[in-house]
């Protein structure tokens, strides 16, 4: 499998894994506060990471005020969006370097394959402290762990 080809399957896990907790936070009676600022925050942060990417003006705060169906709007377009990006980039193009400003204002220089793999580790993180949320509020959490999806045929 080619490195593009790896983060276009770890991209299908990340938006796959997006969307269940999407649909754990919608069966709740009541959405932990916290586990929706993390799950606008897995939106935003995924969406600026992509403006970077594509050299775009940043379209989303780092911490957006969403509703869960905000949320959930915006993720059913990210997993799209991710696609088309990586269908465009070609294999010698991870090595390639972003220039950009983070939320500090302080100027940075990133391969985009480390940019990649940022932003599933990051998502990935954050859905972690949702799990945890929803575990604390006396629930049982979607399983999100990669090997599931993929014994479970969910990612390929």
């Amino acid at each position: 499998m080619s490195m593009v080809g790896y983060f276009r399957r770890m991209f299908s896990y990340d938006d796959w894994a997006n969307r269940e907790v999407v649909a754990a936070l919608q069966g709740l009676k009541t959405v932990p506060p916290r586990s929706l600022k993390y799950l606008a925050h897995i939106v935003s942060a995924e969406r600026l990471w992509l403006d970077r990417l594509r050299a775009n003006h940043q379209s989303h705060p780092v911490w957006a005020d969403f509703t869960l169906e905000q949320s959930g709007l915006e993720i059913s377009e990210l997993g799209a969006l991710w696609k088309s990006y990586l269908d465009s980039l070609p294999e010698a193009g991870l090595a390639g370097e972003i220039a950009y400003k983070n939320s500090k204002g302080e100027s940075w220089a990133s391969q985009k394959q480390d940019v990649l793999m940022h932003v599933i580790l990051h998502s990935a993180y954050h859905r972690g402290q949702i799990a945890a949320d929803i575990r604390a509020a006396g629930f049982t959490p979607p399983n999100t762990d990669f090997i599931h999806a993929i014994r479970q045929g969910l990612v390929e």
